[in-house]
């Protein structure tokens, strides 16, 4: 008995590692990003924008593959292919790792404002009153979390985002099961339709911001990288890309139909992720809000990590330089990045407001890395014969078009 317990242990943990990278891009793509903007949605409009989260699954899928193809072929990092292997890369490189850290910051000031507005309304369910001071809670999770980053590895960073996203997905499928939102509802919402209501196309674009993101693609590449996978592992690099676009779409269509199933049949629009909170309490109990609490917590705390990160891996990667988060230029580039956790402390808007304007911001420069992978894997110098096949350049099209059409939604409001 004991020797078929460790057999089976031993396959959950190779099971575990051979999607490493999806579970990173997990936590990192399923924050509070995702969870608020996908909220919104389900409470403005019900399940009728599914079609687009599933078609960015898919397109998001397709693009992952493709950098991991192409870091797998080459060895490099998306950012240092893109600045070697292409006329104007450098020119190029530039604009998206300037256009990336200002939409991190962006949203790493929403989610540090989301979490503390969670504990706030977590310690007056508990305590009863106020609950606590959210430039506290700010100021404590900021120095936990950089000490993590201080003295942590990118194994530590791995494994506390594998314990989040567990909880993250646990916590929303518990809290679906006790809304229990109509089913045919969420089939339906397949069906393509845009709703001809003002700041419908900029929520499409933020759908295909945080699910099918920019930023995801360039850091799948130095991910793929950190675990020393070479093109022998390409199997093993699709199924952690399907793993991880799958759970993406599953989880994503839970918030929304969560959403869906409570704030729209009380005709209630979200522009306060705290007012999501107190309306699951008289259908769920105190238990659903805790819970949920629990899931959107988890859900941005294992988004900081890797949104801290993204200055210096993309200078490392733009330089073609080692990536040690021990470096002076990792510790430094961190602490100025997390400090910006702060920033909802010091602006009138709303967390949830910013964050959604930060994803459909992300949707807006997705065609300068969907086009760039497209001319990259279809050069056979580069590739060194594992150039892109007639499906994949379908595929890779058909992702340039989705990012060009997005493109315009995240400003077509505006316009």
């Amino acid at each position: 008995m004991m020797r078929k317990d460790n057999v089976f242990f031993k396959k959950v943990v190779l099971g575990i590692s051979l999607i490493g990278p999806g579970l990173f891009l997990i936590g990192y793509n399923i924050g509070t990003g995702s969870i608020t903007t996908m909220a919104k949605v389900g409470a403005e409009h019900g399940m009728t924008l599914t079609w687009a989260l599933a078609l960015s699954c898919i397109f998001t899928y397709v693009l992952m593959v493709a950098y991991g193809k192409t870091t797998l072929v080459t060895g490099n990092t998306a950012l240092y292919n893109i600045k070697h292997k292409l006329k104007f890369g450098t020119v190029l490189a530039i604009y998206i790792i300037i256009a990336l850290i200002i939409g991190e910051i962006m949203a790493l000031m929403g989610i540090f404002g989301i979490i503390a507005d969670l504990i706030q309304e977590g310690s007056r369910l508990v305590l009863g009153g106020e609950g606590f001071s959210t430039f506290w809670i700010t100021a404590i999770l900021v120095v936990a979390l950089y000490l993590l980053f201080w003295f942590g590895t990118y194994k530590v960073f791995e494994k506390v985002l594998v314990f989040f996203v567990i909880l993250m997905v646990l916590s929303f499928i518990l809290v679906f099961f006790l809304v229990k939102p109509s089913f045919p509802t969420i089939v339906s919402g397949l069906a393509p339709s845009i709703p001809n209501e003002p700041g419908a196309m900029q929520l499409i674009a933020a759908i295909a911001g945080t699910t099918c993101s920019a930023a995801v693609f360039v850091i799948r590449s130095t991910v793929v990288a950190e675990k020393g996978w070479s093109i022998g592992d390409l199997k093993h690099e699709k199924k952690d890309a399907m793993v991880s676009a799958t759970l993406m779409f599953v989880l994503s269509v839970i918030i929304m139909a969560v959403s869906a199933g409570t704030l729209h049949v009380m005709g209630m629009k979200l522009d306060n992720t705290v007012e999501m909170i107190t309306l699951f309490e008289p259908i769920g109990g105190k238990l659903a809000a805790f819970i949920l609490i629990l899931g959107i917590v988890g859900a941005g705390i294992s988004t900081v990590f890797p949104i801290i990160l993204i200055a210096p891996w993309l200078i490392s990667d733009f330089r073609g330089k080692p990536r040690n988060i021990r470096s002076t230029l990792y510790r430094v580039l961190g602490f100025v990045g997390i400090l910006f956790g702060f920033g909802m402390q010091f602006m009138e808007t709303r967390p949830p407001l910013l964050m959604v304007f930060s994803q459909a911001f992300q949707a807006f420069i997705l065609p300068a890395v969907a086009i760039p992978v497209f001319l990259l894997i279809n050069d056979k110098l580069v590739m060194k014969g594992h150039a892109a096949g007639f499906k994949e350049n379908i595929g890779l099209v058909a992702v340039i078009l989705f990012s060009l059409i997005t493109a315009y939604f995240a400003v077509a409001d505006f316009l």
